[in-house]
């Protein structure tokens, strides 16, 4: 049964449960689109802006790493002032800047916007998840969150596919312009639907000293802290993928041609794990779910090394290798994300600023070296999965003090 939200006026129906998922999945959703509808462009954009070699990934790599970087001021931001106005300006800044990567003239000038853009839309991504836990902790904020990714990743499965539609009928600035019209219809739903969230009992100050001992209590904790790394390893495997992918796919593989669908797949995989987290997460619990799906994660990275060694691998096994690991990090990400922030429903959008900066900024660097070590071979890709997935495995034992599957967090009296 959806939870009725109080209403910004009295005569606007409540918003639901159900249109505050699709709400804050679509807005982290606007966030992928801005990563995801450029990757068919980057030959065309390389060629316009004189770009060459692997240097094209910066489009996506700088967004990454500056949007880490920006992660670390919304949640503050929101904790004093609310979740509204932090949320609505940086969908406003999104727009603006959106319009002038279209209009930018060089490609040092579009790093340059795309690294604003980045650093200023990371209240877009870090906000959804303290307004989720404004309301439900525990399990049941990994269930929702598990339905928002849902949502959410269905934009990366398609953005390909839409940004290779509108090369058909335009350049690749066109895409940029399309981010901006989307960007439009998102600050407008969240201005006209949207209630504020933060109760006035919860408002933190704006002191340097209470922000910086709210964001090093969301990290300090030795039980949160070995899940926010480690899904910041894992997710720096997965950027690396998402900023070598073209390349990948077109030079080693030989199948631009079919780019966007083996992007779709693979994304697709994760929408379907996620969805399916959501309907098991609450009787099995996020840690066993997890657990599970990591040591999954690990055993699939090492077949995808050993196919990655021979001397010619294809397309055909590559792709169902790594839209299953995709699938993995779908029972991992919501699941890791839920169980860091449980412990801090008072400081909400501190913990979501912080983790989202350690996560963003870590997995953005990381994904960034993986991508420009390809090498027209998927060897860098592969290794760098399974690496990780081994020191994601040993950060999570740290933190559950060698003792893993254990109980849910209703289980364990952690809810809300």
């Amino acid at each position: 049964m959806a939870t009725a939200i109080a209403p910004s006026t009295p005569l606007r129906k409540a918003l639901g449960e159900t249109e505050l998922l699709w709400m804050m999945a679509m807005l982290m959703a606007l966030n992928a689109f801005g990563i995801d509808a450029i990757l068919p462009a980057l030959d065309a954009l390389a060629a316009d802006l004189s770009v060459s070699g692997n240097d094209r990934q910066f489009v996506i790599g700088v967004y990454l790493l500056a949007g880490g970087l920006g992660s670390l001021v919304p949640g503050a931001l929101a904790d004093r002032f609310g979740r509204r106005p932090i949320l609505l300006g940086a969908v406003v800044v999104y727009i603006v800047l959106s319009i002038l990567s279209a209009l930018a003239p060089t490609y040092d000038a579009l790093i340059a916007v795309r690294a604003a853009q980045g650093f200023f839309a990371a209240g877009i991504v870090a906000l959804p998840p303290a307004i989720i836990r404004d309301r439900v902790g525990g399990d049941k904020m990994a269930r929702m969150m598990s339905l928002i990714f849902v949502i959410f990743l269905m934009v990366p499965a398609i953005a390909p596919t839409i940004g290779e539609g509108i090369l058909q009928i335009g350049s690749w600035r066109a895409i940029f312009g399309a981010m901006a019209v989307l960007g439009v219809v998102m600050g407008t739903w969240v201005y006209l639907r949207l209630p504020e969230s933060l109760t006035d009992e919860n408002r933190q100050q704006i002191h340097l000293r209470t922000i910086g001992a709210n964001m090093g209590r969301a990290l300090a904790l030795p039980s949160t802290f070995g899940y926010v790394i480690g899904s910041a390893l894992v997710f720096g495997a997965l950027f690396g993928f998402i900023n070598s992918s073209q390349q990948l796919i077109t030079e080693t593989f030989g199948a631009g041609d079919i780019f966007p669908l083996v992007f779709a797949i693979c994304a697709g995989s994760m929408a379907f794990a996620s969805w399916s987290n959501s309907r098991i997460v609450e009787r099995f619990g996020a840690r066993r779910v997890s657990h599970t799906a990591l040591f999954a994660f690990i055993a699939v990275s090492a077949v995808q090394v050993m196919f990655a060694f021979q001397p010619e691998e294809h397309l055909w096994v590559f792709v169902p290798l790594m839209a299953t690991n995709m699938a993995l990090l779908g029972f991992i990400g919501s699941n890791f994300g839920a169980i860091a922030m449980n412990p801090f429903f008072n400081i909400a959008g501190a913990a979501s600023s912080a983790h989202g900066f350690v996560r963003m900024t870590m997995a953005a660097l990381l994904g960034g070296a993986i991508g420009y070590a390809f090498d027209g071979t998927a060897r860098p890709l592969a290794l760098a999965l399974l690496a990780s997935g081994l020191a994601c495995l040993v950060l999570v034992l740290l933190s559950e003090k060698g003792k893993l599957f254990g109980p849910s967090d209703a289980e364990m009296g952690m809810g809300r």
